[in-house]
């Protein structure tokens, strides 16, 4: 039951959720980010934090707001030092705690006073939407189960964009590059396990894309990633690789098949992609004991804030295991993508050309793997 609160007093305090500019999702330049130490041991200047409770990691998340003509107001619950907060996405205001004792629910809003709360659960468990000072919220993120990955409606039927993609071409480019020499990343490193999912159905298109589930990378960029597996072997994790190499006709299907509000999530095709130069890569950690992958604080290909490097939602665990992945990446020679903490840019990807061939046609753009060194 949620405890009646004054008009007044609820406006007064909706007025404090709208002030300031956003802190929670600022954006950090990966260049601006001190050199990590190449040895695993330093990979992780923290003590792993421990995981949250199961109905917690279902609670935390982004939940929107909106209410008689209202602006959209989003709310991010997330968990740190085994303790619950909610903070409002687009304030400065401190971020209030959340407290459970017995069945009640309540929030402190800072001035020493708690209000009650009504989580609303589906039949998995996942909070849905919550109910905070008489008004709704609704999450907009994909929650914690991985099998509701995110998922858009296509602009147009998958058959046509993909018939408009292969009829089209790259754009041109006149500077010389590098001879394209694409290694198998499974053939570098033992360990380095694939779960390519744009040739499954578990991606944000629901249908598979590629014709195989292989993952290619030109050779400094697959042996600086082998590198990467290897620092992080004694910290108990392993690679699992969404996606590397990427025809260019693949971009351009991913590009019209977006809304224009979330291509910040999608190359353009008329710039390409550091996937279509095999310079970019897409992937988790997985346990080595468990080889079940690692919780982050987002889902694989969402379109949400969640998918930003630096999002300060989610559990203690799952932002450490994020930064971990970071740290590593980066002691090897690769760049996060701002948009999105699993994409990850190989420095020399200015020297390879676009490429637009499929995997089963890659003939002699490929090299003759060896283990790295």
């Amino acid at each position: 039951m949620t405890p009646s609160i004054p008009r007044k007093t609820f406006q007064l305090f909706l007025s404090l959720f709208l002030l300031a500019p956003s802190l929670l999702f600022a954006q950090s330049s990966p260049a601006t980010v001190a050199a990590v130490p190449s040895d695993s041991t330093q990979l992780a200047p923290d003590p792993q934090p421990p995981d949250a409770p199961a109905p917690w990691k279902q609670l935390v998340g982004i939940y929107r707001y909106s209410s008689n003509g209202s602006p959209n107001q989003s709310l991010v619950i997330l968990e740190r030092g085994q303790r619950l907060f909610l903070q409002p996405m687009d304030s400065a205001k401190p971020p209030e705690e959340i407290r459970e004792s017995g069945n009640l629910v309540s929030i402190n809003d800072g001035s020493g006073r708690w209000f009650g709360y009504t989580e609303h659960r589906d039949a998995t468990g996942t909070v849905s939407s919550l109910t905070y000072l008489q008004e709704s919220f609704i999450r907009t993120d994909a929650g914690s189960d991985p099998s509701r990955f995110f998922r858009i409606t296509p602009r147009k039927p998958l058959a046509d964009l993909r018939a408009l993609a292969l009829a089209s071409h790259p754009p041109h480019e006149s500077q010389s590059f590098r001879r394209p020499d694409l290694v198998e990343l499974t053939t570098l490193d033992a360990s380095i396990r694939l779960d390519i999912r744009y040739a499954q159905s578990n991606n944000f298109l629901s249908t598979p894309v590629y014709t195989q589930a292989r993952a290619f990378m030109q050779r400094p960029a697959a042996e600086a990633l082998a590198r990467v597996s290897r620092k992080l072997q004694p910290l108990g994790f392993g690679l699992l690789i969404h996606d590397a190499y990427r025809p260019w006709y693949v971009t351009k299907i991913f590009w019209d098949a977006t809304p224009p509000e979330d291509h910040q999530f999608v190359a353009n095709p008329n710039e390409g992609s550091k996937h279509n130069r095999g310079c970019a890569v897409d992937l988790t950690l997985y346990g080595l004991a468990t080889a079940n992958p690692a919780e982050m604080p987002g889902l694989y290909d969402e379109m949400s804030p969640r998918s930003f490097p630096t999002f300060l939602g989610g559990t203690s665990l799952q932002r450490w295991r994020r930064d971990l992945l970071r740290r590593a990446m980066e002691s090897e020679g690769f760049s996060v993508n701002e948009s999105e903490w699993w994409h990850f840019d190989y420095k020399d990807w200015k020297h390879y050309p676009l490429i637009n061939v499929p995997f089963e046609d890659l003939g002699n753009l490929l090299s003759n793997a060896t283990p790295a060194t």
